[in-house]
């Protein structure tokens, strides 16, 4: 007698790290129900990018809810502020910058358990990472597991016993590097994917921003070709 897989909530933006861990989930044995957000970002490349990959990817449920979150502001992905580019390593791990959204991944995740409850599904996957990352708050490990012990005395299921959220990230601890191996080896095409967070209006990553060059790294220490298509 076959049994149905069981559906986990990932967190997905269609870019390198969520299209890798949705491979994950996958991988796993999981349905993946993606979860994608309009936000207020910037540009809309990363929701088209969202749309065709969960389509490749044949998900379970792809669900794109609308957050004001442009009307909050402070962020250079959601107001009139400048994204920095050109910036080496060091530069990057000096402080947070600007392309952080206050609270996103809180927000992300509340909205994703809310989702999970109706759904019946104990798993939460996001593409989290403490090594070649941007400094984000919301990236730390700590502050995962802290978000998964209030999860559980948040819901009803969980309170009433009758399930027990997971928060997995499977990319915490790994390099750009070890990411881009881990999606080829589960036959991620990353031609599909967006990562730029300043994209020339015909959708063609900047190579410049933060998230580019992180991107464009790891291909280069992966061994990889890079698929990303780039201004100029």
């Amino acid at each position: 007698m076959s049994t149905q897989p069981k559906k986990a909530v990932v967190l997905f933006s269609g870019g390198l790290d969520s299209t890798t861990c949705l491979a994950v989930a996958k991988s796993e044995g999981f349905a993946p129900c993606a979860l994608s957000f309009e936000y207020g970002q910037r540009h809309k490349v990363e929701l088209e990018a969202a749309r065709r990959v969960a389509r490749a990817m044949d998900v379970a449920a792809h669900l794109i809810l609308p957050l004001p979150l442009g009307a909050i502001g402070g962020s250079a992905l959601t107001a009139d502020i400048a994204v920095p580019k050109d910036r080496d390593t060091a530069a990057m791990e000096a402080d947070i910058p600007v392309t952080y959204v206050p609270a996103r991944n809180t927000i992300f995740l509340s909205m994703a358990l809310g989702w999970a409850e109706v759904l019946g599904a104990q798993d939460i996957f996001i593409g989290v990472n403490a090594l070649d990352y941007s400094g984000y708050p919301d990236c730390r490990p700590e502050f995962v597991r802290a978000f998964e012990a209030m999860a559980n005395l948040a819901v009803k299921e969980a309170v009433e016993g009758r399930l027990r959220i997971a928060i997995h990230t499977p990319l915490l601890a790994l390099t750009k590097a070890e990411i881009v191996r881990l999606g080829s080896r589960l036959g991620v095409d990353y031609g599909l994917t967006h990562s730029c967070y300043d994209p020339s209006p015909e959708g063609l990553a900047c190579g410049r921003c933060d998230s580019c060059l992180l991107r464009r790294k790891g291909f280069e220490e992966a061994g990889l070709p890079d698929p990303t298509r780039y201004v100029g």
